[in-house]
């Protein structure tokens, strides 16, 4: 099979980009219109498209050329895991480009089973994002990390915006939202309907939708801690996600998803993505549980200053 026939140019408008960080509560100024030129050092030129908003449409594209494969599904993987470096950013305006690898399969007899696309968008002066979408039997990020939770209070029983005690982990509740699952889709350039039909009694969230929310959360938890977002400015290097597709799958609207961020740790990764040789970056692990406290995703984040 030859690449995808997802290189297909794209562009993201102004409006693509509020519509996306609206639908996610997303208020980090290096995506609003006005805001990104009192960010200092802001290097970027204007205002930047969301990391997640590219991630929901390398999702559909990933869906894409699975289906043109005509391959089935395989239950036995139940985790799917996106993990991505963040290159280069892209701006408003900007054109771009996506290839999805073919799948490669691996079957037991090899190891563990998996299926993988590799995937890379690149504008005209280099890469934007670089990585890999896999199918695994259990998930690849945070897999042994455990539910910090307090002992004994059940999780819808934590208060919206609290750090949690036991722990130090940032708790942020949010809720599913047909709506704005379609403005998410929308804004990423994705075609609305392919996830949410009515007059099909369709209603599928995409796994990037709950996964975006995470970005308020972060948001807030910088927020309520005096984090001048203007005068220290971060923008995200490496996404690694793990989402558990049973659970995607049945999300409905007005589902309670509960938000849990740890504190940051700091790192200095091999692989530095949008920050400069040698900069310490913030590393922070995410979960998405649902009201029975079972885990939706996990989520490995870093974070670079800039300037």
């Amino acid at each position: 099979m030859a690449d995808s026939p997802t290189d297909t140019a794209r562009v993201f408008q102004q409006i693509h980009i509020d519509v996306a960080r609206n639908s996610t509560d997303d208020f980090n100024p290096f995506h609003d219109g006005d805001k990104w030129a009192r960010i200092r050092g802001n290097p970027f030129g204007g205002p930047i498209v969301l990391g997640f908003q590219l991630e929901s449409l390398v999702e559909d594209l990933v869906n894409a050329v699975r289906r043109a494969e005509d391959e089935p599904e395989d239950a036995a993987l139940p985790f799917r895991n996106y993990q991505f470096t963040f290159a280069g950013a892209l701006r408003a305006d900007e054109a771009f480009t996506t290839v999805v690898k073919p799948s490669v399969r691996r079957a037991a007899t090899t190891g563990s089973p998996q299926v993988s696309n590799r995937v890379a968008m690149r504008k005209g002066d280099g890469l934007v994002l670089l990585g890999h979408v896999r199918d695994t039997p259990t998930p690849l990020a945070l897999a042994d990390t455990p539910l910090p939770l307090p002992s004994q209070r059940p999780i819808e029983r934590l208060a919206d915006r609290c750090v949690i005690a036991e722990s130090g982990w940032f708790h942020k509740r949010k809720f599913m939202s047909n709506s704005n699952a379609k403005n998410l889709l929308s804004g990423s350039l994705v075609r609305q309907a392919g996830y949410f039909d009515e007059l099909e009694d369709c209603i599928n969230f995409p796994d990037m939708f709950p996964v975006s929310l995470i970005s308020c959360a972060l948001l807030e938890r910088a927020h309520a801690t005096g984090h001048d977002f203007y005068a220290q400015p971060l923008v995200y290097t490496t996404h690694h996600i793990s989402v558990d597709q049973r659970l995607a799958r049945g999300l409905r609207s007005a589902d309670a998803l509960h938000i849990l961020v740890s504190p940051p740790e700091s790192v200095t990764p091999a692989d530095r993505g949008l920050a400069s040789p040698g900069t310490g970056q913030q590393r922070y692990r995410c979960l998405g549980l649902l009201a029975d406290s079972s885990v939706l995703f996990r989520a490995d984040l870093t974070l670079a200053p800039i300037g």
